[in-house]
């Protein structure tokens, strides 16, 4: 990716509409799952202009980096749930609170402890190869 390239490309689209009509296809429990997907993905596009560019960015990398999360809100964002529905990761539109930059924030069952003080929460002004990188590292970091 290189860092003009904002949002969700039309393949990513294609294939998170694809992976929707699968879970569907699933019978009940891969319908929940898609009813999720969906309103995470949702969530994403009812943001600003700005803000959506980096949550789908975010999005793609949750959905390579850890694909063992699932895709749905919390509090209104979009998260990222382990196997016991539990959020790992959520992430915090800037415009939902009128700050000045969108968070990524950890939540107790993300491994990243490190000693007796670790970061949980991490502020993205701007989408770069560089933040993906980060944000792919913190992924399964969070899953291993």
């Amino acid at each position: 990716m290189t860092v003009e390239q904002t949002g969700f490309s039309d393949a990513e689209r294609k294939a998170m509409r694809a992976r929707a009509d699968e879970l569907r296809a699933e019978g009940r429990k891969g319908a929940k799952a898609a009813d999720l997907l969906q309103a995470a993905l949702d969530a994403i596009a009812a943001m600003d202009d700005a803000d959506r560019a980096i949550a789908e960015r975010v999005h793609v990398v949750a959905s390579t980096a850890a694909p063992e999360l699932a895709a749905k809100t919390w509090y209104g964002m979009p998260a990222y749930a382990n196997a016991d529905g539990k959020v790992v990761v959520a992430f915090k539109n800037a415009g939902k609170f009128g700050q000045r930059y969108c968070t990524l924030e950890f939540q107790d069952p993300a491994h990243l402890d490190d000693g007796d003080l670790w970061g949980v929460g991490f502020a993205i002004a701007r989408w770069s190869d560089a933040v993906e990188q980060r944000v792919t590292e913190l992924f399964r970091a969070a899953v291993a």
